[in-house]
């Protein structure tokens, strides 16, 4: 079955109309987490057997990773948020560089194929565009298993050396704790002849999402969640039927609606130990975060906002992927906050759209001075990355008057039917053709708002 791509952001251009101050009321359910969807996808290419993915969600990005497995000759069944993953025969080691340059995640398809095949050809990765993103650790940590990885034109090349026919296993430092990294090791380690330990491991729930999977395939993994993750390889992996984890990034987005539009909502299914970070911060900004059942978090407003710091950092700290979200919120919270980005230097471009709407927020280096105002005007604005598209979203829902969201090819790459979800709730918004909007070209606000992400 094939998985048609939509069509790109270029040729059908859509805008989000959003008229600011309903209140909201109601339950939202939270959908497949995206982070961890995309490197099961990649994950079942590890498997010889069928595997069987669901709470799988409806994305843009989603929809690319089938495609490439679909290129490299695996069969794909998709029946709602059921996905049936067929890699027996993988008819290429060499990925598709249109289609990996849009999406960064494919590139960890490079850990899979070397593990199966024994030779793989990926594409250097793109995504958005919010800071270097480099593939060193993965290579590093490829070529103490025993591969040979050369880098030229723009194509990572890997082959394992020797008359080997598997990875071996290694101990392996990881120098920063990449999420990507961790989980392409992992993946390749698997397969890998003998242990492998990877230290400064990456600790996010969709590392231990990953491991699970694998556990689930007949992988021997364990630490996953921990600094050090040890995989004991196996030589092949059998038939699974998984549920992917909850997304904590759209859960934390829609705590966030119902603070700043001073709003009751409840999420669900959530795992609440996933949002530690994100509940501390909101019930320092004023907010009551309580939990309804064990999969189940209610937001209860408080009566004003007040402001506080953030620093993002690696799991179990503050989320990268919360930031822009938090700014949001931050910009109409009392008195001064800061906020650090230390994870992606060049995260804070939603910091002019943002005062475009009357936010005040000075950018200095990686921090952002924020002081809080007492309103938000509706504007025009262009989302510059996908957390940044959530952050305008929510500003709009509390600005006065109607605010018009450019950029929606970034905001469909991770939030599964957002403005359906906001509009059962009460918000009130709509998405039509930018034809129709009577607003400005993008270019005309932001001339790299379009780059593919």
């Amino acid at each position: 079955m094939s998985i048609k791509i939509p069509n790109s952001p270029e040729a059908d251009p859509s805008v989000l109309q959003i008229w600011g101050g309903a209140p909201l009321k109601g339950h939202v359910r939270i959908s497949g987490a995206k982070n961890s969807a995309l490197v099961l996808i990649v994950a079942a290419l590890l498997c010889s057997e069928d595997c069987r993915l669901r709470n799988v969600p409806a994305l843009v990005d989603v929809t690319l990773m089938g495609e490439i497995l679909l290129s490299l000759g695996v069969k794909i069944t998709q029946t709602g948020d059921v996905l049936d993953i067929n890699a027996t025969t993988i008819g290429k080691s060499q990925a598709p560089y249109e289609l990996v340059s849009q999406l960064r995640a494919s590139f960890f398809a490079i850990g899979p194929l070397l593990a199966r095949l024994g030779a793989a050809c990926v594409p250097l990765p793109g995504g958005c565009t919010i800071g270097a993103r480099p593939v060193a650790l993965h290579v590093r940590g490829l070529q103490l298993m025993g591969a040979d990885v050369q880098i030229e034109h723009g194509m990572v090349n890997a082959y394992i050396k020797g008359n080997r026919k598997r990875l071996k296993g290694a101990k392996i430092y990881l120098d920063y704790p990449s999420v990507g990294a961790t989980e392409t090791l992992m993946m390749a380690a698997t397969l890998a002849d003998g242990e492998t330990i990877i230290e400064n491991a990456a600790q996010e729930p969709e590392v231990v999402d990953l491991a699970n999977f694998c556990n689930a395939m007949g992988a021997k993994i364990q630490g996953a969640g921990t600094n050090t993750i040890v995989i004991c390889g196996v030589p092949q992996l059998h038939t699974a039927d998984y549920a992917i984890i909850p997304d904590r990034v759209e859960a934390a987005t829609f705590l966030i609606a119902g603070a700043i539009t001073y709003s009751e909502l409840t999420v669900s299914p959530v795992i609440p130990d996933h949002l530690t970070a994100a509940i501390a911060k909101l019930r320092d900004i004023g907010a009551q975060v309580v939990t309804d059942s064990p999969d189940c978090l209610r937001i209860i407003p408080g009566s004003s906002l007040r402001g506080t710091d953030i620093e993002t950092l690696p799991y179990p700290g503050f989320p990268t992927d919360m930031q822009a979200q938090f700014m949001a919120l931050l910009s109409l919270s009392e008195g001064n906050s800061l906020v650090s980005e230390t994870v992606f230097e060049n995260r804070l471009r939603h910091v002019p759209e943002l005062n475009r709407m009357g936010a005040d927020i000075r950018v200095k280096n990686n921090h952002a001075i924020i002081r809080g105002v007492p309103m938000l005007s509706g504007a025009p604005v262009v989302a510059t990355d996908l957390r940044a598209s959530a952050a305008l979203v929510l500003a709009g829902l509390a600005a006065q008057g109607k605010t018009t969201i450019q950029g929606l090819h970034h905001l469909d790459r991770g939030y599964e039917q957002l403005e359906n979800k906001l509009l059962k709730v009460g918000a009130k918004l709509q998405r039509l053709p930018q034809s129709q909007a009577n607003i400005s070209p993008v270019s005309a606000i932001n001339s790299d708002a379009l780059i593919p992400s």
